[in-house]
Formats: structure tokens, C-alpha cells, sequence
């Protein structure tokens, strides 16, 4: 079997534990980015709590209602809700990139509040070059713990080009892969088609329990796995990646289960040239139809690039009205509109218990090259990786292009005009804790 190091998704530690993928970041994001919350999050757990409350709290989850709005995260308090990583990527992903203080940062010029065309003050994000090589990078990781939630991204331009890494995703570091990860938008080498991925521990299998009409994307397919006891590589197994393990059998290390877009212009260069799109994503563990809750737990994930549901453009327009009461809130189910990427949780009828994914946090980063971008750096990027190829080895080839500083990366920057959180009205008050000493 080839090494793990060898796979395009490796996630370990030195001491060959499973951590978190330092991932990504940096999408050029903009007007508006909409998160919803449940207010259990703000009962279990401190905004940055690392104690063994927040390992060992069991939540009894009940349906919810409408959503209200809790937060808004936006110009010059928009960082105030974040802390900036400081230091090299992790093992896992080994971008090639350093994360920088928030000091550090506006210093570079790579992290702070501007005002674009349209007079609308924005976040701005991106990276810088180095004399040794790895760039300069931010990576932003929330002080808020989620429950659940939704999260609207209104994204109008995103990093696009070889040897670029970024993501906005969900996961809790100290405790991956048990309580999981949550990849709402990724982009590796340019790639022009969304992806939704979730990375958990064991038991968490969607085989057989998402309907075909439930989402108009399809599992992304696996083939070429070497085989765990040989090597040799196994084309004979062909299969959607499905199975939300980082283990799972039969797919690349730290695959998980990830659905694929019905479109190729749904992310990085065609949704620029449009001027961006939103994308969103609903986590709801229970499920808010039934008083019972069964069956219906789910994480559903959309993108709107042109026919925006008046709902969403309504909820982006209004929140961040002083009244309250002019504010419109979201409700997924006035779009009319068929996710594309949909998993089954919860209990009843699901092959992954809710108690894959909780106490997680939102991260943003820019990472280069690394586990992901430089693996695939060759077989995505041949033009470039021919010019910078000096070892034959993908990852060398991305570093190596990284550092010759291309134009390229101009454009390898997010601009966030809002973020906004909501939780479901009055969802506190039906929240039972039982908390293990």
C-alpha cells in the first residue's frame, strides 16, 4: 500500500493521531455572511472553552423554530469575534504557508477593513510572500461554539489558481475526528465545481440512507485505492464516497463522505466572472418538523449563483438594520430549492448518530500547497508543474511555484462585507443538559 503521506487527504499527527486539516482559507468573500445558531452552543459551552464540559456535555436536542437574529459580525468589530492562529500549518495539511498574529497581519497589509467600489466597508484577507519561501497567511478561527446552525456566505470572489488551498469550514481541533468537521466551501488548484465533505470518526456511514431525490448533486467517486495490505492500486472498485469515516475502507485517507455539484461553474473562476454567489449550508442535528425529532436530522448544503430565492436576498438586505423588527430572518423552506448535497443524521433511519459533529467553531484560512493542493499539484496544474518540476515529487513542484511568487496570486484574497448569527427562537428554554463531571 502506498503511504498515507502519498494520499491527497492525510491528516496525522507525529505520533500518528488523527488531527484536524489545518486547512484553508482565503476566499475573496464578500457582502454578506449569514450564520445561524442554536443558543444550546452558548449554554454547554464557553466561546473558547477547552475544558471537559465541552467533551463530556451530552445535549438532548428537540426541534426548533424559526430563527432570530443573536449577532452580527461585521467592519471593524468583524475581527473582535475571531483569534488569529499564530504559527506553521499543522502536520496534517503542512501548507506551505505560516499563519501570522493579527499584529502581524495589518502590518503585512493581508488582514484588515476596507472600503470597496460600491462605498461598503469589507474584511479583507490574504497572504504575503517570504525571502525563505512559505507565505505569510491568515487563518481565523471562531470563539463561538455551534450546535447547529445555518450559514449563508455571500461570496463575491475567491481565491482561483494552482497551488491555492482555502476554505470556510466548521470542526473542533482538540477533539477531531470525534466531534467532526464540516467543509462548507473548499477550493484546491483552481477547481471550478462546489463540494460539501464531512470528516467524522467511525459509525458515520450515508450508504443507503439519502434518498436519490434528496439532493441534485452525487457523491464524488472513488477509484485507484491502493489496496490497505499490497499497494497495488484498485480499479476494480468504483464507489461514491459516502462513508463520512476518515478510515473509511476503500476511499483516499481522510476522504470522507463528499457530495459533488450538479454544475461546474459553482466555485473559484466562473462565479467570479459573475461576481460571486451565495453559499449555504443548514446543520440541524434534530430536525425542526417533528415534535419527535425522528428521522429528520440532516445537513443540507445549497449554491445560488444566479436565481437567488427572495428569502435569502431579503435576509442579506435587512440584517444589519438597526430595527429589529424590519429584519427578515431566514427560512430554508420558502426557497423551493433541492440542496445538492444532503446527509441524514440523528436518530431513526440514519447511519451517523448527531453526536458526530458538535462544539465546532468557524475557521478561515489560505493554505498552499500541502497535503491536498501539492498532492494533486501535478495531475491539476501540468503547465505550471512542468516549468517548476525539479524533483519529480507534486509537493516540491507546489512549493517551488509558491515561491517564485507568481501574479497569479494577485488574486489569492476574500473580501467579507457581514457575517450574521441567528438561533432559532425561543430553543433555550427546551434544551435539557446532563453534564459528566
Amino acid at each position: 500500500m502506498a503511504s498515507h503521506e502519498d494520499s491527497p487527504l492525510v491528516s496525522k499527527t507525529d505520533n500518528k493521531e488523527p488531527i484536524k486539516r489545518a486547512k484553508r482559507g482565503v476566499i475573496y468573500v464578500v457582502p454578506t455572511l449569514v450564520l445561524v445558531i442554536l443558543c444550546v452552543s452558548r449554554i454547554i459551552f464557553n466561546t473558547e472553552s477547552k475544558s471537559k464540559v465541552a467533551k463530556d456535555a451530552v445535549v438532548n436536542l428537540v426541534p426548533a423554530g424559526p430563527y432570530k437574529l443573536v449577532e452580527v459580525q461585521e467592519g471593524k468589530s468583524f475581527f473582535t469575534h475571531y483569534n488569529f492562529f499564530n504559527g506553521p500549518d499543522s502536520v496534517g495539511s503542512a501548507g506551505y504557508n505560516t499563519y501570522v498574529s493579527q499584529s502581524r497581519a495589518e502590518k503585512l497589509g493581508i488582514a484588515s477593513i476596507i472600503t470597496d467600489d460600491n462605498d461598503e466597508e469589507c474584511v479583507y484577507m490574504a497572504s504575503a510572500p517570504t525571502e525563505d519561501g512559505p507565505r505569510e497567511s491568515v487563518r481565523l478561527e471562531g470563539k463561538t461554539r455551534f450546535e447547529r446552525g445555518l450559514f449563508i456566505l455571500d461570496v463575491r470572489h475567491m481565491p482561483d489558481g494552482c497551488g491555492l488551498w482555502p476554505a470556510f469550514w466548521l470542526t473542533d481541533e482538540e477533539n477531531w475526528p470525534n466531534n467532526g468537521e464540516i467543509d462548507i466551501l473548499e477550493g484546491v488548484n483552481g477547481q471550478t465545481t462546489a463540494k460539501t465533505a464531512l470528516h467524522t470518526s467511525d459509525k458515520c456511514d450515508m450508504f443507503q440512507h439519502v434518498a436519490p431525490y434528496a439532493a441534485t448533486g452525487h457523491w464524488e467517486r472513488i477509484t485507484g485505492v491502493p489496496d490497505h495490505f499490497t499497494g497495488e492500486l484498485d480499479f476494480e472498485t468504483n464507489k461514491g464516497a459516502d462513508n463520512c469515516d476518515w478510515e473509511a475502507p476503500h476511499q483516499w485517507y481522510n476522504e470522507g463522505c463528499t457530495f459533488v455539484h450538479d454544475r461546474d461553474d459553482t466555485i473559484g473562476g466562473p462565479v467570479n466572472a459573475i461576481g460571486g454567489g451565495l453559499y449555504v449550508l443548514e446543520w440541524d442535528p434534530v430536525g425542526r418538523y417533528h415534535e419527535s425529532g425522528v428521522d429528520m436530522g440532516f445537513i443540507k448544503a445549497w449554491v445560488f449563483t444566479d436565481e437567488i430565492p427572495q428569502n435569502l436576498k431579503d435576509v442579506i438586505a435587512t440584517a444589519g438594520l438597526e430595527d429589529a423588527s424590519q429584519r427578515v430572518m431566514p427560512w430554508p423552506e420558502s426557497w423551493n430549492t433541492t440542496p445538492y448535497a444532503y446527509y441524514t443524521i440523528g436518530d431513526g433511519d440514519s447511519g451517523c448518530s448527531a453526536d458526530h459533529f458538535k462544539n465546532m467553531r468557524i475557521v478561515i484560512n489560505l493554505a498552499f500547497c500541502g497535503a491536498v493542493s501539492g498532492n494533486r499539484f501535478s495531475s491539476e496544474c501540468p503547465k505550471q508543474a512542468g516549468r517548476y518540476n525539479a524533483t519529480n515529487d507534486p509537493v516540491t513542484t507546489c512549493n517551488a511555484y509558491i515561491q517564485s511568487n507568481p501574479k497569479a496570486l494577485d488574486e489569492a484574497y476574500w473580501k467579507i462585507k457581514v457575517r450574521d448569527i441567528y438561533e432559532y427562537r425561543n430553543s433555550c428554554q427546551r434544551i435539557h443538559l446532563l453534564i459528566h463531571a
